[in-house]
């Protein structure tokens, strides 16, 4: 991405406002439910709104009408200036919603158990109940939740404003965020697929319209106009994902190692770093869709490649999942993985759970991986010490130094070369066009000619050398034993 492409910072004070809602359920901790609503916080902040409020209940589901219980939500309808009407009635609502926005004027607060539908204003202050000075003209409300059609049209209705749960949140990033024609197709597909059960129906929709079929409803007819759109994303992106399939064949001997992880873990400031690269790096979540593939600089022979793919986050939706499939496979055909971790966030363990489930579901788990705690230069000296102790398998370094940078890039080669055997293989003169895809594919010490052919004493993998004998006559390979 050019600067030109990059966002203009935009003050914070101008951007529009937005309210977070959720409801802590049976089995999640305060500490989880609270870091989960942080996530929620940055993807909103992601999506270009500034949070100023936050409503949160505990129950033990959601309210199947619209997620909150009846007095929260008449407490959110104060909020936004909406009615509080969402299928109950519609008298005592406006006046619970009175009584409520009466109490934020005098700066009292509610009960916090909000399933007693006759709940009054309390008098204790209560940082949860007060409202926030700078809740007017709220355009967003966005819900920590995966809810149904009928839930989110219920909430919009009540509070009068837009709202978008963490699936739309998180497609609605995505769709801002592609910009190679194969990410704005996946990303499509995802949100077309979102957006279907969710299509409304209007007033004429039952109605048999002509030119449309014979009683065919309008909201069908949307539907439908979807489901074709998909067909034809699919057609297309199938021919994209051929050529690409060509070029990772063309790689697929190659040393590729491929940078997985939560997103905005750092691993577009890591592949910068690893390559030299002018990768797209902004501390903003999913800054980065569109896998890119760069050779490790400086450059060793064989190369090898580094490529820096779509990040990951808890409740991913899973037709992200599908759509980006043929990004992720650059991570199922890897000879390495590499687990970017930010070591500074404190539930970066819960994150690394979220990234190692998505590689099982792409089918990477068997790939050699290693742990990467980036960051450190967020640490303190005693917490650096401590997670040393706690992952002492894992590489331990931040981005931002290049002694650290350099260190792992001498792991790496270490790596690939730890499983290489050596020989000397006799190249006849009439078969030269060998020594190309020698010198690409494996570590060349050195040639000497002599009148039989080339001798060419060459460190590598097995299969590399399999391969290699298998197109010259038999006895052309020697293997070394190194002391």
């Amino acid at each position: 991405m050019t600067s030109a492409d990059r966002p203009a910072q935009v003050p914070l004070s101008s951007l529009p406002k937005a309210l977070l809602v959720g409801v802590r359920l049976p089995g999640v901790s305060e500490p989880e439910f609270e870091a989960s609503l942080d996530e929620l916080e940055r993807l909103v902040k992601t999506l270009g709104y500034r949070v100023v409020s936050r409503i949160t209940q505990t129950r033990g589901t959601l309210a199947p009408t619209a997620v909150l219980g009846e007095g929260k939500l008449v407490e959110l309808a104060a909020l936004t200036g909406g009615s509080g009407h969402a299928g109950v009635e519609v008298e005592r609502v406006k006046d619970k919603a009175r009584i409520r926005r009466e109490a934020i004027e005098a700066g009292k607060t509610f009960p916090t158990d909000d399933d007693d539908d006759d709940d009054q204003p309390g008098e204790q202050p209560d940082a949860r109940g007060k409202a926030p000075a700078d809740t007017d003209d709220l355009q967003l409300i966005a819900v920590d939740h995966e809810i149904s059609p009928s839930q989110l049209r219920n909430l919009e209705r009540a509070t009068g404003i837009t709202v978008l749960d963490r699936t739309g949140v998180i497609i609605e990033i995505f769709h801002r965020h592609a910009h190679s024609r194969e990410a704005r197709m996946q990303v499509e597909i995802a949100r077309l697929r979102y957006e279907s059960p969710r299509v409304r129906e209007s007033p004429r929709g039952k109605e048999r319209q002509a030119g449309r079929g014979s009683g065919e409803a309008g909201l069908e007819l949307d539907r439908r106009k979807i489901r074709d759109r998909i067909a034809e994303l699919k057609e297309q992106l199938e021919a994209i994902q051929k050529e690409y399939s060509v070029r990772r064949a063309q790689r697929q001997k190659a040393r590729r190692v491929a940078l997985v992880g939560y997103t905005n873990a750092g691993k577009s400031s890591l592949m910068r770093a690893l390559t030299g690269s002018d990768v797209y790096v902004e501390n903003k979540l999913f800054a980065t869709l569109d896998t890119t593939v760069r050779a490790l600089a400086p450059e060793v022979e064989p190369r090898i490649l580094i490529s820096d793919t779509v990040g990951f986050i808890k409740k991913l939706p899973h037709d992200l999942v599908a759509s980006f499939k043929s990004t992720l496979d650059e991570a199922s055909e890897a000879s390495l993985l590499l687990h970017v971790v930010d070591a500074s966030d404190p539930s970066w363990q819960a994150q690394l759970t979220v990234t190692r489930e998505v590689l099982t579901e792409i089918g990477a788990h068997a790939v050699p991986s290693r742990l990467l705690m980036n960051k450190v230069d967020c640490l303190t000296d005693d917490a650096l010490l401590a997670l040393r102790a706690e992952q002492p398998e894992a590489w331990f370094l931040s981005a931002k130094r290049p002694a650290d940078v350099a260190e792992l890039r001498q792991k790496i080669i270490a790596f690939f070369e730890s499983n290489y055997v050596h020989a000397e293989v006799l190249v006849p003169f009439s078969e030269q066009r060998l020594l190309a895809e020698m010198h690409a594919t494996m570590n060349v010490l050195g040639t000497r000619y002599e009148e039989a052919g080339v001798f060419v004493d060459v460190r590598c993998e097995a299969a590399a050398l399999d391969r290699l004998s298998a197109s010259l006559p038999e006895g052309s390979v020697t293997l070394i034993q190194d002391a």
